[in-house]
């Protein structure tokens, strides 16, 4: 069967990002008021909890009751209040009402669990956007602070910040590039991987553009400054990533989609239970009463409670499998998606080099096993990739690696080095635009043989990406930065036939925000730096943990810790039954709601059968949404 395989080259673009990891500004869990005041809250409970259900007196437990609510109420009652001012009512302080509620009539327990998860997850979503920030900010690190800047000769360093456009800056093997702009006079070979997605260090030479913050390896370099410093592409990611992180509609979960309609209703609804009757002269205690009543009935617990425990649930099972997704709205957006995007370095490859065929020539007098031994001998004191891979593949066959002298490397030329006494030379044969990468081995100037290396293919690739066409319907589309030849070699492998390539990191969120604009939900899963700013604008995004970025694992709602591509079509199929789960509990919760509700109306329920049929769908819901830590929920197709 011949597959065909479409694929879209962006112009030879004008930037690209970055490289190795900054250092961490992490904020620490407790730093946060939110995480602080959730903390209080949540140890008061638990203290108060087993004394409560164990039959302790009143006054051993009631004061860390009173904790819990305080400690976890104050701050969603002030915001609560502040909508108010502003003619608008959210859910939350119908919470706070429904906890206090609940309290005055002897059901303080149900409201201090409530006030426990409200704080909680309050808490959570305030670290989440403190470690995006921080991710953020980190990013900037990777552009060096100085330069050396050459006018007339002499040789200056100066902040980067003060480099204009035409300015020339003189770059040193093993320092970072310190701006945009491009070469004009020396080589080398720069590491752009984490930008651009290429798997290889790049030769650069006179002409070829050059990006702040990427490596250089070997080779000086000259570089012509063509782009301010502030408008650099490690810049424009930072503002891509904050952004997209603004602008990218907040997937809210159902019950706080209706909250502001839901709330109004349910207090004005109360407020004419109590109030009606009591204008046509009933007993203001039994008005009152019925008024309790109908709001502990009316109140949603049971669809707060509907809505979280199968996603809570699905959480933790995915962090099990592996799979760490960071709030319950993420775990619903994985539900949500009908279309995949995947990165190609990283995600769907290793990202590493390996060799893959081992070519002695005709004649030469070497077989196989020589041809790799003598390359590995020449390149062992190289800290190349592509050297690291051939000295992998002949300890692998378990060669002996001879001893070299008098090595010396060029960049974009290969190593030369004295092996047993001759000169063998080791370097690239093929134009960096192929889909697998030939080296040459002579030895005195005779040609042996070549070796063919490319990035390895993760072993689940194929059967990931037919799991995510299985789940929506049509095959991911492939966003990479690297070479179409390369990009194509990994479509045909894994099944892909929409393949873009050459791509800057604003062009892969172009990509999906066109997909977006077209009314589908994308799936983006990438690794990178160069990924974190379609990461954010995808309606979910997932980053692979084995050698992701920083800015890509914050930015990401779920992170493949094990990284196991498999792993996400499996965690999309949990989100979609917790969804399912989420559906029945609602309609559980709605009858029950709806029952109780015209009974209090109609006829007269006593309060505490109210309670209990309150209580009991919410236990009932929250039984149900505990089906999902099964081990079956995982592996369920």
């Amino acid at each position: 069967m011949v597959c065909r395989v479409s694929i879209t080259v962006a112009p030879a673009p004008q930037a690209a990002p970055t490289a190795p990891a900054p250092p961490r500004r992490r904020t620490r869990v407790l730093a946060l008021p939110e995480a602080r005041w959730a903390l209080v809250s949540l140890v008061a409970f638990l203290l108060a909890l087993p004394l409560d259900l164990g039959g302790a007196p009143a006054w051993t437990y009631g004061p860390l009751y009173a904790v819990a609510y305080a400690a976890g109420g104050w701050e969603p009652a002030l915001e609560g209040l502040r909508a108010l001012r502003e003619k608008t009512l959210d859910v939350d302080l119908l919470m706070i009402v429904a906890a206090l509620g609940a309290a005055a009539i002897g059901q303080v327990l149900d409201g201090a669990l409530l006030i426990v998860i409200f704080a909680t997850s309050g808490a959570l979503e305030a670290l989440a956007t403190a470690r995006t920030a921080d991710s953020v900010r980190g990013l900037l690190d990777l552009a060096p602070t100085t330069a050396t800047r050459v006018r007339d000769g002499n040789e200056e360093t100066v902040p980067t910040a003060d480099l204009a456009v035409g300015d020339l800056v003189l770059v040193r093997p093993g320092e970072r590039i310190g701006a945009d702009g491009t070469v004009v006079e020396g080589a080398g070979e720069v590491d752009q991987a984490t930008i651009t997605g290429e798997s290889l260090p790049v030769l650069k030479r006179p002409g070829d553009d050059v990006f702040a913050g990427t490596l250089n390896g070997t080779g000086a370099l000259r570089v012509r400054v063509g782009r301010d410093p502030a408008d650099s592409v490690i810049a424009r990611i930072v503002t891509l990533v904050e952004e997209a992180s603004r602008t990218k509609a907040p997937t809210q979960l159902f019950i706080e989609k209706i909250e502001q309609r839901y709330s109004v209703g349910v207090v004005v609804a109360t407020l004419a239970v109590f109030g009606i009757p009591l204008a046509f002269g009933a007993d203001l205690t039994d008005a009152l009463l019925r008024a309790m009543t109908f709001m502990i009935v009316a109140s949603p617990c049971a669809v707060v409670l509907a809505t979280m425990p199968p996603l809570l649930s699905a959480i933790a099972n995915a962090g099990r499998h592996g799979v760490l997704v960071k709030s319950a709205v993420a775990m619903e957006r994985l539900g949500e998606i009908d279309t995949a995007a995947l990165d190609k370095t990283g995600t769907l490859t290793e990202g590493t080099p390996e060799v893959t065929a081992v070519h002695p020539l005709a004649g030469s007098g070497v077989d196989e096993d020589a041809l790799l031994a003598l390359a590995a001998a020449a390149e062992h004191p190289s800290e190349h990739p592509l050297a690291r891979a051939i000295v992998a593949a002949a300890r692998a066959r378990g060669l002996r690696i001879a001893p070299a002298e008098d090595f010396t490397a060029a960049p974009g030329r290969g190593v030369t080095a004295v092996v047993d006494g001759r000169t063998v030379h080791v370097g690239r044969a093929d134009s960096p635009e192929g889909a697998e990468t030939t080296v040459r081995v002579t030895r005195d100037g005779t040609l042996l043989g070549t070796l063919a290396l490319t990035d390895r293919l993760r072993t689940d690739a194929a059967p990931a990406t037919a799991a995510l066409t299985a789940l929506t319907g049509t095959a991911p589309t492939l966003l990479t930065g690297d070479h179409a030849a390369a990009a194509a070699r990994v479509a045909e492998a894994t099944g892909i036939t929409d393949v873009r390539a050459g791509l800057l990191p604003e062009d892969k969120v172009e990509a999906v925000r066109e997909r977006e604009r077209a009314g589908r939900k994308v799936l983006f899963v990438g690794d990178g730096v160069n990924d974190a700013p379609a990461l954010a604008a995808a309606h979910a995004g997932v980053a692979m943990g084995g050698a992701g970025s920083d800015l890509a694992l914050e930015t990401a709602d779920a992170v493949v810790v094990r990284d196991e591509l498999t792993a996400v079509p499996a965690v999309v199929r949990l989100s979609r039954r917790a969804r399912r789960l989420v559906v029945q509990n609602l309609a559980v919760a709605g009858v029950f709601i709806t029952v109780l509700v015209l009974w209090d109306l109609i006829g007269h329920l006593p309060l505490p059968l109210g309670v209990a049929g309150h209580e009991g769908s919410t236990v009932l819901v929250g039984l149900n949404g505990l089906r999902l830590l099964r081990e079956s929920a995982w592996r369920s197709e």
